[in-house]
């Protein structure tokens, strides 16, 4: 036998590992050439015409850069998933001939939707940031919350199509400020929704900052301004909420809140709210399970990314895009920066993997806004998706490397535990260059995969059709709730088929300033039955459903061992 010298088997070794990474490239090379994810940009077929203003004069105020967000979400009960825009207002110096407003299309199948604003009664003029949907008062049909600069608005869902605004009596008006995301939750897990608000900055005419850089004049950073508090309002189940800010404990902690989604991440029965800051670490409010919060993003590891650094943090979204069980969170930020995937650890921890698993894979020339984890192509694994727009109008004329406008990301899950950039071979959706704010994710089209809304600054919608090649099988899931609230937000719900678990949890509230997803859906990939579903109720009751076929839409309620199709 020849024995290999030392330095023959160091380069044994090496050739061996090189022989590894070759394999592993070419996995991925593969996996790239076979991307199975297509969406189609079907906007102009939709009959939307809505377009964005974020109402500038030319004075460059803070709060144009970040209007605004958008709602998916069935008004009408009919089973198909409507739209819900938020539009900007005219700003000190500004004027319109016709002044600008939200709008509501009605979802008529078929990709055609119709204009139902004025009839609806939502056509709010108000400059809209950010909205959350719920049932507060849990009569059955879907109540909505926008989050403006200025006076918040809560509209009572009529149940004939039509809306109150409710805001005056309901106590949520919430002052005159610069609003963020919002979310409705059962802090208190009493039975109905409990309403938290996020603030962006303190801001005023008479505050205003004027820079410039380069002698054109640009929107200043948030440090301009004071970061205040966000607020925190609990349901008295008679129509009325009050204010507990100080008291539940958020009030002691003042940021530049952007997006906001609310999970149970440590899994001990309760809902905890996660903000995403912009220049500033984020913060998590655990629950003590009565609606009282402590702030402990930093020993979470969720403030900040594995530097260390604060972002200027934009959107955030949840999902177990590994399926261990546990929720991990993705948050979007600015240019020169990452978005940053942070895996939970399962002890209440958060580690920073973004470099690990190629989660941040074309973000960081990019601003960047909405986000989600989504299922598209039904194989059983989350994949990502981002919203890119920068936010300064005219960053090319003292940035050559730079542009106002930009393509959105689509990073395909492996199934691995790593994410691949397809963006270039994701369709002709995925082509489409606009400065894009939020983003939301349903099935728009009722045929089980989830399509895609994207609210563009300055400009119309995108609708993009997921037309992937997949034929994996999936699951939707509706809940109602009988003592818990009646959409069952905050519940969590495990899928069990064959060889694959997965966990989803009702939102409202959630990406960047917007709202979508209370129908949960699961890729199954060739599983064509569920053998368990395990759904547990904000409260801690489990119910158990076995042997379900396959795509479909079900119902399940909460105490009741039958399941309900659609």
């Amino acid at each position: 036998m020849v024995k290999l010298s030392r330095v023959q088997e160091s380069w044994q070794h090496v050739g061996q590992r090189f022989a590894l990474v070759l394999v592993f490239l070419c996995v991925l090379s593969q996996m790239c050439a076979g991307a199975s994810i297509v969406l189609r940009d079907v906007t102009k077929k939709t009959g939307i015409t809505f377009k964005h203003t974020d109402g500038s004069s030319g004075s460059h105020y803070i709060m144009e850069t970040v209007s605004a967000g958008l709602a998916l979400f069935d008004y009408d009960s009919d089973g198909d998933t409507d739209i819900y825009f938020l539009n900007g207002a005219a700003l000190k110096g500004k004027k319109f001939k016709t002044t600008p407003r939200n709008a509501l299309y009605r979802n008529e199948g078929g990709w055609r939707f119709t204009d139902v604003t004025e009839k609806a009664g939502v056509g709010g003029k108000e400059y809209g940031l950010g909205v959350a949907v719920g049932d507060y008062d849990n009569d059955g049909d879907l109540d909505f919350y926008t989050n403006n600069y200025g006076p918040n608005v809560l509209y009572q869902n009529n149940g004939d199509g039509t809306f109150t605004d409710v805001t005056k009596r309901a106590g949520v008006a919430n002052g005159f400020k610069v609003g963020a995301g919002a979310c409705f939750l059962d802090a208190d897990k009493d039975g109905d929704l409990d309403l938290y608000v996020s603030n962006y900055l303190d801001f005023s005419y008479d505050k205003h900052v004027p820079i410039s850089r380069r002698g054109f004049p640009v929107y200043a950073t948030p440090r301009y301004y004071l970061p205040i508090p966000d607020d925190f309002y609990r349901n008295n189940g008679d129509g009325t909420f009050t204010n507990v800010t100080e008291s539940s404990g958020v009030g002691q902690h003042a940021g530049w809140g952007m997006g906001t989604v609310c999970a149970d991440y440590d899994n001990d029965g309760d809902t905890d709210v996660f903000v995403a800051n912009d220049i500033a670490k984020n913060f998590l409010f655990r629950n003590d399970g009565t609606g009282k919060f402590e702030e402990v993003g930093l020993m979470a590891g969720y403030a900040y990314d594995l530097h260390g650094d604060q972002q200027g943090n934009m959107g955030v979204d949840c999902g177990d895009y590994d399926n261990d069980g546990l929720f991990d969170f993705y948050v979007t930020s600015y240019e020169d920066q990452l978005a940053t995937l942070y895996r939970n650890l399962g002890d209440g921890m958060f580690e920073d993997v973004t470099m690990l698993t190629g989660a941040g894979a074309g973000t960081l020339p990019q601003v960047t806004w909405g986000t989600s984890f989504v299922d598209f192509d039904n194989d059983g694994d989350r994949d990502i998706y981002i919203a890119c727009g920068h936010l300064q109008d005219n960053v090319e004329l003292y940035d050559d490397t730079k542009a106002y406008l930009a393509r959105n990301i689509l990073l395909m899950n492996t199934g691995h535990g790593k994410f691949v950039d397809i963006s270039d071979k994701g369709g002709d959706g995925m082509k489409v260059k606009l400065s894009s704010r939020g983003a939301a994710f349903d099935d728009l089209d009722n045929d089980g995969d989830i399509d895609v809304v994207i609210l563009n600054s300055r400009r119309e919608p995108t609708i993009l059709r997921n037309d992937s090649p997949s034929k994996g099988h999936w699951l939707q899931i509706r809940l109602r709730g009988v003592r818990t609230n009646r959409d069952g937000v905050g519940a969590q719900v495990k899928v069990v088929a064959g060889d694959l678990t997965l966990i989803d949890e009702v939102h409202s509230g959630r990406g960047y300033q917007s709202h979508y997803g209370m129908r949960l859906h699961f890729g199954l990939g060739n599983r064509k039955k569920v053998d368990r579903i395990e759904v547990r109720w904000i409260g801690g009751r489990m119910d158990v459903f076995k042997d379900v076929t396959a795509n479909r839409l079900i119902t399940l309620t909460e105490g009741n061992s039958k399941i309900e199709p659609k």
